[in-house]
């Protein structure tokens, strides 16, 4: 693959080799009045075929050449001055690069004599318009979400910085698949050691495609090992632009709604865009609301086995008696009672995921009631284990992010492990390890415990208190003009 050769029979030939096979490339020939010959290049379902028709083909040949402001007096003289009444022309000179512009959905226009090409950018696919979030949904804030189209999801941003210290890096990605991938900053903020990180990783990035962003996180996250994930993924420009002017960093893929925002700690992963949309006295109670169910959907099964099965003397004798009562006619031990429920539990939860949308959830709530209940009243679950199963299900919903609940469904085995074994102590082995890898993993260079572990006293209030914004930003509100 070389040149464009001024033999347009040559370029033709070669062209109709590569595209053999290829049902939905349209290669058409012209003679033009003058006998120049022209050849139009384009991918069928890709191109505005009536902006070609308008623009391209009735000028050329009903009306003559187009006219700027200078008279175009021949073919070669319209390419010189890349003239068509289009907004985006160009050049090519190699073989290549048209090959690649037609294959992304661009008019490619050869003509005799000519050692270039002109590119005009007509593409037009079917797309889907821009719709709610369906996994980040909020009472109150915008209801725009990414969507598949690239230009869509950095206008959206763009809608929003109204600066030109936005800036958005392209890169392209995948030997076979060319995805485009934005890395987008606000310049001045963002962190220049990241960046820097960010650049070389996207530049060895070696695969054949990317089909999402999640090859493009794998790529490029630190641990790839952890269980925890070191980068956030959101369908919301809202939360994107925010984390922005945080000075954070976001890679925007093509052909996928979730945008990468990095670096990340553990603690912006529990946090809600409801949390800065709702008045900031309420999203204290909700956040700390949010805090204790996290962890209680963590630990609490474990706790359950270790107080019942090894400490029972820490609970009440009232209650122990009531659990040993209902637990009479169980067959099993107690960690395997939780093991067998959770067990249960999750694979409804699996079912509801993979079924439509209409059917998930009513698998999920009518096959827990009905396994819960059978299972009880043959005897082989006691009902606190409902109750603490049902609890551990319940706090899992309130994590805003998936990818953290998925760290957090495989603790709670490992934990609950410990805890069937060694009772308290290797439950507080089970949390020490959680801790020491916690402590240990960062995110771009940022640590995943931070602003807790290392303490930043300047940083932790947002996290314990979300303040009004006007306190944030440090500044005094004015009172009322009079």
């Amino acid at each position: 693959m070389g040149s464009i050769s001024s033999n347009l029979g040559v370029n033709e030939t070669y062209l109709r080799e590569q595209f053999h096979n290829c049902s939905d490339i349209i290669l058409r020939s012209f003679i033009l009045k003058d006998e120049s010959k022209l050849l139009l290049i384009y991918l069928d379902g890709m191109v505005r075929l009536q902006s070609i028709e308008d623009n391209v083909l009735k000028p050329l040949i009903f009306n003559g050449l187009p006219q700027g402001i200078d008279k175009i007096v021949s073919l070669a003289e319209m390419f010189r001055c890349e003239w068509l009444p289009l907004t985006n022309v160009k050049t090519e000179e190699t073989l290549e690069g048209l090959i690649n512009h037609i294959l992304q959905g661009s008019l490619g226009i050869l003509v005799d004599g000519k050692e270039s090409s002109l590119i005009a950018q007509v593409q037009d696919f079917e797309m889907r318009s821009i719709q709610e979030p369906k996994k980040e949904s909020t009472l109150r804030g915008s209801k725009e979400g990414f969507v598949e189209n690239i230009r869509t999801n950095t206008s959206l941003i763009r809608r929003r910085i109204i600066h030109p210290n936005l800036k958005m890096e392209s890169y392209k990605i995948g030997k076979y698949t060319q995805t485009e991938v934005v890395l987008a900053y606000m310049q001045g903020l963002a962190d220049e050691q990241v960046l820097l990180e960010v650049r070389e990783k996207l530049d060895k990035i070696d695969m054949d495609g990317v089909i999402d962003s999640a090859y493009i996180e794998e790529w490029i996250e630190n641990s790839s090992f952890s269980i925890f994930s070191q980068i956030q993924n959101t369908e919301r420009p809202d939360i994107t632009v925010a984390s922005l002017l945080e000075g954070k960093v976001a890679l925007i893929t093509s052909g996928t709604p979730f945008v990468l925002i990095l670096p990340i700690t553990l603690w912006s992963l529990l946090q809600s865009a409801d949390d800065y949309f709702e008045r900031f006295v309420f999203v204290f109670l909700t956040r700390w609301i949010r805090y204790l169910m996290a962890f209680i959907s963590l630990a609490l099964p474990a706790i359950y086995v270790a107080l019942s099965t090894f400490h029972p003397e820490m609970i009440p004798s009232n209650l122990m008696i009531g659990i040993a009562t209902a637990r009479e006619s169980s067959p099993f031990p107690t960690v395997v009672e939780v093991l067998l429920m959770m067990f249960i539990f999750d694979g409804l939860q699996e079912a509801g995921i993979h079924l439509p949308n209409q059917l998930g959830p009513v698998v999920s709530i009518i096959g827990a009631l009905v396994i819960g209940q059978a299972a009880v009243e043959a005897g082989i679950i006691s009902t606190p284990i409902i109750i603490v199963i049902s609890l551990t299900g319940v706090a899992a919903y309130t994590i805003p992010r998936y990818s953290l609940t998925l760290p957090f469904r495989l603790i709670r085995y490992l934990l609950l492990f410990f805890s069937g074994l060694l009772g308290f102590v290797g439950f507080s082995f089970g949390i020490i390890f959680l801790l020491i890898h916690l402590v240990m993993l960062e995110s771009f260079g940022t640590p995943y415990l931070s602003p807790v572990a290392p303490f930043d006293g300047t940083r932790i209030k947002d996290l314990i208190i979300r303040y009004p914004f006007w306190v944030k930003n440090g500044q005094k509100k004015k009172g009322r003009q009079r």
